[in-house]
């Protein structure tokens, strides 16, 4: 009998403590579940002085006296279309910490949207900063900034750039936010949520906003409190009621409003979008990322079965083949061979810059193999390239007898640009190549992808080919522009003065066939925006 109490007595125990356990995670569920608490409308926990009444966006819109307000306004709920954050922290997960994390957020996702909006946005910012070094983390300038772009709402944005300042409130990290926002689209002052650091390191966890002052002690508190105007969204939680409380009239956008908002066209952008980093081409919805994880390990062995054939056979063979698997390169025009006198000279082609693989491109363009100038190359791309590749010094006499030299052995190409341009933009001509021969020949290239960028400023050079080759259907444009007369030594021309000219002219031509912008960037301030660096590091280790 007493052996029987005892045990019944366990058993008794075992279940209490079940039962506490099972109790405890289901109140943390409960609590954090998409009840509705707080919204928008309840402005209970606010200040004192907080009892405004509120208008729908369109009325807003109307108003002509915009330029004399300050404008304060909620970024997720006024300005961006989309009502899902999960593209931006999967975009971080990914290339800012690695193919693990973004599966572990992938896989956690369905869970996280069973939670409240504030709960769940708590849980991804764990799951994607926990452990990144803050001095590396530059996702926020180099990557997210186009997929913010291109999800504000033009309506949304035509009517905020009016006021006489603007003030953006958001509930994302201020380093996933502020170089969008500023950079970008003039905003004056950004408000996000700081991060805590641990020697050095991201722990995951946001920290509360700090108070007006604190943020913009540039404002007048009476300037703020008689001229300032709120945007806000419906259905929302009321977390900014410290910065609203000070606004005179509030207005709201609703979802629906939201959704039928059309994308803000890239020539509205106050300030251009030229250079961007990070490997995904898409935008990384749950369903989008769940379809690339499911292509890649695919799409790493066609990669490399389609370097295999590029490497191994004859260009008359490899040419269909290359097809059949998908990539496709097409040729517009071919060069104007019977209009140049060659004499048995070599012919010098001059491209614009888009992939690693431009001069294959055009090898496989005039169906005869080409020797490639780059200045910097790793050793797996050169070993693996069907082409002979030279790397140039970056001294200028070295590099003109060397490109002299090329040039007198085989047909040359350059691509005097430097680094490549994702966007369309042309980086200024190195004029080096206008000082080679007397005849010059233009080729605009051009490149689509739909799931991975060929190109990276911060990562593995060498893996850039197969990144593009990974892609279901890569494609190239190869166009073949009119001869340029050159300042070589036949010319005739005052090869120093004439150089400069002649690298613009080249430019503004293949601009020209391409719908392109030129600029005067070069690849050193394209590394300052994307890597904080000048592009140049020890030797095999930038491409």
């Amino acid at each position: 009998m007493l052996h029987h109490a005892q045990t019944n007595t366990m058993a008794l125990t075992k279940a209490l403590s079940f039962q506490k356990l099972a109790n405890f995670f289901s109140n943390l569920i409960l609590k954090n579940s998409k009840t509705p608490k707080k919204t928008l409308h309840d402005t209970s926990s606010c200040s004192p002085n907080f009892h405004l009444g509120f208008q729908k966006f369109q009325f807003l819109a109307q108003r002509q006296d915009l330029n004399d307000n300050v404008l304060i306004f909620n970024v997720e709920n006024t300005l961006l279309k989309s009502s899902s954050l999960f593209p931006y922290f999967m975009l971080v997960a990914f290339e800012g910490g690695s193919l693990i994390r973004a599966f572990i957020l992938l896989l956690l996702h369905p869970f996280i949207t069973l939670f409240r909006e504030n709960f769940a946005l708590k849980v991804m910012v764990m799951i994607c900063f926990f452990g990144i070094n803050k001095d590396n983390f530059r996702e926020g300038k180099a990557v997210l900034p186009k997929f913010f772009l291109e999800d504000v709402g033009m309506e949304s944005f035509e009517v905020l750039k009016r006021g006489k300042r603007t003030v953006a409130i958001s509930n994302l990290p201020q380093v996933m936010v502020e170089s969008f926002l500023k950079d970008y689209l003039d905003i004056d002052f950004v408000v996000g949520k700081d991060l805590k650091v641990f020697c050095g390191y991201f722990v995951g966890i946001m920290e509360e906003r700090r108070g007006l002052f604190q943020n913009i002690n540039e404002f007048q508190i009476l300037e703020m409190s008689s001229t300032a105007i709120g945007v806000g969204g419906f259905k929302r939680s009321f977390d900014d009621c410290q910065w609203f409380s000070y606004c005179k009239e509030i207005y709201l956008v609703s979802d629906q409003e939201r959704r039928n908002w059309h994308q803000l066209p890239r020539h509205l952008y106050p300030n251009p979008l030229i250079f961007h980093d990070g490997r995904l081409a898409f935008r990384p919805t749950f369903l989008a990322t769940l379809a690339m994880l499911i292509w890649l390990p695919l799409g790493v062995i066609l990669g490399i079965i389609r370097i295999i054939i590029a490497i191994a056979l004859p260009f008359e063979i490899a040419i269909p083949i290359m097809h059949f698997t998908g990539v496709q390169i097409r040729v517009s025009s071919q060069p104007k061979w019977k209009e140049i006198n060659r004499k048995d000279k070599r012919m010098l082609y001059v491209c614009n810059h888009r992939t690693l693989l431009d001069p294959i491109a055009v090898s496989y363009g005039i169906r005869s193999p080409l020797t490639a100038v780059t200045y910097s190359l790793s050793r797996i791309s050169e070993i693996i390239s069907p082409i002979k590749t030279v790397r140039l010094t970056r001294n200028k006499e070295k590099d003109a007898d060397l490109m002299h030299k090329l040039l007198s052995e085989s047909d040359l190409i350059v691509c005097p640009e430097g680094t490549t341009c994702r966007e369309p933009y042309l980086l200024r001509f190195s004029p080096l190549f206008a000082e080679m021969s007397q005849d010059i020949f233009p080729v605009a290239m051009n490149c689509t992808v739909s799931m991975f960028y060929g190109t990276t400023a911060r990562g593995l050079k060498f893996l850039d080919p197969l990144f593009f080759l990974m892609n279901p259907r890569p494609s190239y444009s190869v166009r073949f522009l009119d001869v340029v007369r050159g300042c070589g030594e036949e010319s005739g021309y005052d090869a120093e003065n004439s150089r400069f000219k002649v690298a613009n002219l080249v430019q503004n031509e293949i601009a020209k066939a391409l719908g392109f912008t030129c600029t005067k960037l070069t690849r050193k301030d394209k590394y300052l925006i994307l890597a904080g660096n000048e592009g140049i590091v020890q030797y095999g280790k930038r491409r």
